[in-house]
C-alpha cells in the first residue's frame, strides 16, 4: 500500500524542481495529482512521465482567484475531491537593496508567494471539509525565519506564509485539516542557480550558498519532497501548525 492511496493532491509550482519531485513521489505513493504551474509544456511532459491515469495539469496563475477556483473545480471533476494541497509555487524576485527594489518588484513577489498561498488555503479548505479533513503543506524557506541582504520581498513573503500557515492550522483543526510549512535551505534547483548568478555573476564556483550550509552541499528536491510526503500522509497525522526545516543545519546557527 502507498502512503497516499485513494488521495487526491493539488501541487502548485509543479514544473519546478521541488514541485516535480513531489509530484512523482506523491503519485508513486498512490495519489492522483493535479499539477499546476504556468509552464504548460513542462506540466504536460510531467503528466506523461507519471501517467495520464494518475495525473492531470492546469496552467494557472496562482495569484488569480478565478483561475485558482477553476483549477480546484477541474480537480474535483477529474478526480472527485481534494485531500492534499501542496502550495509550492513561488518566485525569488530581483536581487537588490530595499531602496533599489521597485514597487512592482515587491508586488509581484507578494502576489505569487503570499496571495497565491492565501488563495490556495481559501479555496482548498472547503473541499477538504467535504472529505472529512485533509493536509495542506506550504513551501516556505529558511528565509521565513531569518534574513539575508538583497531579497527583501522574498524574505517578507516567506515570513508571511508562516503566519498564514498558523492561521490555517488554527481554523482548520476543527475540520481535521492540518496545515504546515516545509522550510528548505538552498536546494539544487533553477531558482538557486538564478540567485547564485545574481549574487556572484563573475564567480566561477556557483556554490557559495552551499558552502555556508553546515552540511556543505545543496539539498536535493527529493529530500524536500520526502518531508512533504510525511506531512501530507497519515505519518504526519498529529502534525499541524508546524515549521519543518529541511536545511542542512542552516537554522541551527540562528540566534
Amino acid at each position: 500500500m502507498g502512503k497516499l492511496d485513494n488521495k487526491v493532491a493539488i501541487i502548485t509550482g509543479a514544473a519546478g524542481g521541488i514541485g516535480a519531485a513531489a509530484a512523482r513521489m506523491f503519485a508513486a505513493e498512490g495519489a492522483k495529482v493535479m499539477l499546476v504551474d504556468l509552464d504548460g509544456d513542462r506540466l504536460s511532459a510531467l503528466v506523461r512521465s507519471i501517467g495520464e491515469d494518475k495525473a492531470d495539469h492546469a496552467v494557472v496563475n496562482v495569484a488569480d482567484a478565478e483561475q485558482v477556483k477553476g483549477c480546484i473545480a477541474q480537480t474535483v471533476e477529474r478526480f472527485g475531491g481534494v485531500d492534499v494541497a501542496l502550495l509550492n509555487a513561488g518566485i525569488e524576485g530581483k536581487v537588490a537593496r530595499i531602496q533599489d527594489q521597485s514597487d512592482d518588484d515587491f508586488d509581484k513577489v507578494i502576489a505569487v508567494n503570499v496571495r497565491g498561498v492565501w488563495l490556495g488555503l481559501k479555496y482548498t479548505m472547503p473541499e477538504m471539509v467535504k472529505r472529512g479533513g485533509g493536509s495542506i503543506v506550504i513551501t516556505a524557506s529558511t528565509a521565513g525565519i531569518r534574513a539575508v541582504p538583497g531579497i527583501s520581498p522574498y524574505i517578507c513573503s516567506k515570513h508571511a506564509v508562516i503566519g498564514l500557515m498558523r492561521s490555517g492550522a488554527m481554523e482548520g483543526a476543527p475540520s481535521k485539516i492540518r496545515v504546515n510549512t516545509v522550510n528548505p535551505s538552498p536546494i539544487e534547483t533553477a531558482m538557486i542557480h538564478r540567485l547564485e548568478d545574481s549574487y556572484n555573476p563573475d564567480r566561477g564556483n556557483r556554490q557559495p550558498m552551499a558552502e555556508s550550509t553546515p552540511l556543505r552541499r545543496y539539498g536535493q528536491p527529493e529530500e524536500v519532497a520526502r518531508m512533504m510526503l510525511f506531512l501530507a500522509s497519515d505519518d504526519g497525522s498529529f502534525c499541524t501548525g508546524g515549521v519543518y526545516m529541511v536545511d542542512g543545519g542552516v537554522s541551527a546557527g540562528r540566534s
